[in-house]
């Protein structure tokens, strides 16, 4: 069975009161980037996952979790 990325980027980004596009700017990417990541469509690189990471405060664990 194949493992994938799970993430919990929506529920905390909505908790701090950011928009996607506002989110997108502060890391560097695109409003659809974020999307395609909170949607599992996309898997983010180490670099971009961190950048989340210090942008929401927390540790990296937190949004992203191997699921299957």
């Amino acid at each position: 069975m194949a493992e994938r990325l799970g993430n919990r980027l929506h529920q905390l980004r909505a908790e701090r009161g950011l928009t996607q596009a506002a989110l997108a700017e502060r890391v560097e990417v695109s409003r659809k980037t974020i999307n395609t990541v909170e949607n599992g469509i996309f898997v983010p690189s180490t670099i971009l996952s961190l950048k989340i990471a210090r942008t929401l405060e927390l540790p990296v664990e937190e949004i992203f979790s191997l699921e299957g």
